[in-house]
């Protein structure tokens, strides 16, 4: 009984370790222009994160099975994902600004700009834990969700097969990504939950169509796909059916 007691606390604690050990990668990568493999240091964190990720999701799902919820595990689940969904995705935003601006005048200083992720995903937690509308929904997009796409960008830079490191190193790209993150993170939108109670095709309709369709963009696209099944997922949520 003791160990089932904390079986959820330790996932939730495995997701703080890779948060801490991806900001200590993330931290230590020091950014060459022109260089073809400088991102492999920013892509090792990134898969940490998704290893946080999956922590994360079993995490809650694993105390409801075995029903084992309390108020202290949702506290560590929120202190943890601070660090993994919070802090983590400012920290890459800042590394990448930091390599695409020019850091002998001012405007490298626009790179700690990248924060405002972190400081959007700490009210977005706050929200989250006292408002009584999420329990079975989201209301402004969920910071894993936001820290995937930051952290598939230098997965893609580090394997760019479709040619789009230009456009990710856009300073104004990352900056105009950094402030639409930040509102999507508390925007009023409804957006729909993984959570299956069944598995029937009507009860569950959106979140099929929304996993097959994930599925194929990433068998089609790899690491490039990420950013665009985080845009489908708002875009599903928002078009979405009323009864849905």
């Amino acid at each position: 009984m003791a160990i089932k007691k904390h079986l959820p606390n330790a996932l939730t604690c495995l997701n703080l370790l890779c948060g801490c050990v991806a900001l200590s990668l993330i931290f230590a990568y020091n950014p060459t222009p022109g260089t073809h493999d400088s991102f492999a240091g920013l892509a090792s964190a990134a898969y940490l994160i998704g290893i946080a990720a999956v922590a994360d999701f079993f995490d809650g799902l694993v105390a409801r099975a075995l029903h084992v919820s309390s108020p202290i595990g949702k506290d560590l689940d929120s202190l943890a994902d601070m660090v993994s969904f919070g802090v983590v995705p400012g920290a890459v935003l800042f590394k990448l600004l930091q390599y695409t601006l020019p850091m002998s005048t001012w405007p490298s200083s626009l790179g700690y700009l990248a924060f405002t992720v972190s400081i959007f995903s700490a009210l977005r937690l706050a929200k989250f834990n006292n408002d009584a509308r999420q329990s079975d929904s989201f209301i402004g997009v969920p910071t894993p969700a936001a820290t995937l796409l930051v952290i598939s960008l230098p997965v893609i830079l580090a394997h760019d097969q479709f040619g789009v490191s230009g456009v990710i190193l856009n300073p104004w790209v990352l900056l105009g990504l950094t402030f639409l993150l930040s509102g999507l993170l508390v925007a009023e939108i409804p957006l729909f939950a993984l959570k299956f109670k069944n598995l029937r095709w009507q009860d569950n309709s959106l979140r099929f169509v929304f996993l097959l369709l994930s599925l194929g963009l990433l068998l089609g696209l790899q690491a490039t796909a990420v950013p665009l099944i985080v845009l489908l997922y708002v875009l599903l949520s928002v078009l979405r059916p009323a009864a849905g």
